[in-house]
């Protein structure tokens, strides 16, 4: 009943806490928060994460962030968050509204301030827009770690302002520091040996691209906080080699996940972490000068490791993956990228030897056929997700065994691999009928009495792609419509396909989210109309090169559709100014128009201009 608080003077604030801390989005938190002054300032104690852009005033900036958000564990700044014209505009408008009231409600108004200067949120939520890009600088870190001395995980992605005297300040106040990312900046050796003398408790760091640090650097580190570092990435840093990962192999010998991309580095480094770092789970190298010998230590002495990715590797054969095979018996997650050695013979023996395995993916190893294919098909019956990328040699029968023996096969992608056909997608559909995902790409032998089996009997089926696959059809979206409630839809660049196929999915499929039909030149505006009244929750729309499409079929599509945030409509011959307009006015949400620049008006382009991309066609 309005004018009674049936809440505030019952629930104490303990209680109060717990019920915002299990609230599962942002935008619920914000909703608490402009109850009244009690719920704020409660609600603001169960924020953990902030997630902000650089700013230029950043010790005024973090103050006002560690007065408001005591309770902050996380944060990240990036600053590839760029600030858009949309930011500017919302900035100013939010500036006038609140900032006249500021006399009357202070802490309403400081709330509105901080919304713009930054984005907070808890873990499961996505990243805003930043209002404020500017480059985070050593004093801004200093304030950072004096307002969040608790603080536990930070990331600072291509800050390139920063150096190691600020990496120090915050490695001095911040000493229960957990996981520090240092993607793109150009900090030096002193500010890790900080982090390393400080921050005893570190289990996780990312170096990837940061050119300033040496060999100096991370041994100090590893001396320092080796016995709690749990995962490490490394990448294009030229000046670390093997003496890094030799004081790894003697410090850190509980770490259990290693990412290495580097030209720099040989067998010794990575010999002597296979041999010091028994407890290693996770293993991802694209290092073009290591060899088998490496492979052969692997599996020889990490039993526990579950994922094991190998890129570019032109320097071990099948007798690296024999060893893997016969001694790594955890391993689930298994990536070949452009490994052109690997034969059958390599990944049958680790089919038979990796029974537990339940990701697989092939990128480009021409060496890798249908019969390797079959063998983990016969051996690995827990395979929840298959990726097959380039692979010419891989035929149909693969795919057949792969449906008699995985039935718990949850996603496929196929990309160009062109002698796989019907038969095999059949195969699929009729053994793993819990598939969720499929994905297939310029796989020209694949047709509609595939994705008919896929209809009938895959009723979990969320998520379909078929892009460029010229023998796909109405008829097989038909049986899509009837089976499966998908959330998702690609189906750009089959042409056989036309307004009854696309009708279908409109009538069964009113999940729908995300809809790509660009260059299906057989659409009309009767599919707009029927989309719009029948998949209400449409948010991405791509409908680009479809000639037959007009500002009538948009206008219906809108009326229904007010939810949609993107919207591609590049080369529709159809579509004036007029139905760009009609999208912009009439989708509240809507975050980004692609189209060419002639089709907007200067009435749309200054309603909207900060939403709407256009397409370079000057070249």
């Amino acid at each position: 009943m309005r004018g009674h608080d049936r809440i505030n003077g019952c629930l104490p604030d303990e209680l109060m806490v717990e019920i915002f801390s299990w609230l599962d989005s942002k935008s619920s938190h914000d909703a608490c928060s402009l109850v009244c002054k009690r719920w704020l300032g409660l609600e603001r104690l169960t924020r953990t994460t902030l997630r902000v852009g650089a700013s230029g005033t950043s010790d005024r900036f973090f103050k006002l962030l560690s007065r408001r958000f005591t309770g902050v564990r996380n944060v990240h700044v990036d600053e590839r968050l760029s600030l858009t014209p949309r930011a500017r505009h919302v900035s100013c408008r939010i500036r006038r509204r609140f900032l006249g009231r500021r006399r009357h409600n202070d802490q309403f108004a400081d709330a509105a301030l901080l919304f713009l200067r930054s984005h907070d949120e808890t873990e499961r939520s996505n990243v805003a827009d930043v209002v404020e890009s500017y480059s985070l600088s050593d004093d801004g870190l200093a304030v950072l770690g004096e307002g969040f001395p608790n603080l536990e995980k930070l990331s600072l992605i291509w800050c390139s302002n920063i150096s190691s005297v600020g990496l120090r300040s915050v490695a001095e106040r911040c000493v229960s520091l957990k996981s520090l990312d240092l993607q793109g900046c150009y900090v030096g050796d002193q500010g890790l040996v900080a982090v390393g003398e400080c921050c005893k408790q570190l289990e996780e760091l990312n170096l990837r691209f940061c050119e300033g640090l040496t060999d100096r650097g991370l041994v100090k580190l590893t001396v320092g906080c080796g016995r709690s570092l749990k995962s490490l990435g490394i990448a294009a840093c030229a000046k670390i080699t093997d003496a890094s990962l030799e004081a790894v192999s003697s410090h850190c010998q509980y770490l259990e996940t290693l990412s290495l991309d580097s030209e720099f580095m040989h067998d010794t480094g990575l010999l002597a972490v296979a041999k010091g770092c028994h407890f290693l789970k996770v293993l991802k190298l694209h290092c073009v000068n290591v060899t088998d010998e490496t492979l052969r230590i692997v599996g020889r002495c990490c039993l526990s490791l579950e994922e094991l990715a190998l890129h570019s590797f032109q320097r071990f054969t099948d007798v690296g993956l024999h060893s893997v095979g016969n001694g790594c018996k955890s391993l689930k997650s298994l990536t070949l990228t452009d490994c052109n050695v690997l034969t059958d013979d390599g990944l049958e023996i680790v089919a038979t030897g990796c029974k537990q395995l339940t990701h697989l993916e092939v990128n480009g190893c021409h060496g890798i056929g249908t019969v390797g294919l079959e063998s983990v098909g016969k051996s690995c019956p827990n395979l929840t997700e298959l990726a097959l990328l380039y692979c010419q040699r891989i035929g149909t029968r693969a795919l057949l065994e792969i449906g008699r023996g995985c039935k718990f096969l949850q996603a496929l992608h196929l990309v160009d691999c062109s002698s796989i056909g019907d038969d095999a997608i059949i195969s699929i559909a009729k053994g793993c009928k819990i598939l969720r995902r499929l994905h297939i790409r310029r796989c020209y032998e694949i047709g509609d009495r595939a994705i008919v089996a896929i209809g009938r009997h895959c009723k979990s089926l969320t998520d379909l792609s078929i892009r460029f696959c010229d023998r796909v059809g109405d008829r097989a979206l038909i049986a899509i419509g009837k089976g499966c409630n998908l959330t998702d839809l690609n189906v750009s660049g089959c042409h056989q396909i036309g307004d009854r196929g696309i009708i279908a999915i409109a009538r069964g499929c009113p999940q729908l989210r995300s809809l790509d039909v660009s260059v299906l030149q057989r659409l009309g505006d009767i599919t707009m109309a029927k989309l719009g009244e029948g998949c209400p929750l449409l948010r991405d729309m791509i409908i680009s090169h479809c000639r037959h499409i007009t500002d009538a079929g948009l206008s219906h599509l809108v009326r229904n559709c007010s939810m949609l945030e993107t919207f591609h409509m590049v080369y529709c011959h159809g579509i004036t100014s007029a139905g760009v307009a009609t999208v912009v006015s009439g989708c509240p949400n809507i975050k980004k128009v692609l189209v060419e620049k002639s089709k907007v008006s200067e009435r749309t382009q200054r309603r909207a201009g900060s939403v709407i991309s256009y397409l370079c066609v000057d070249l």
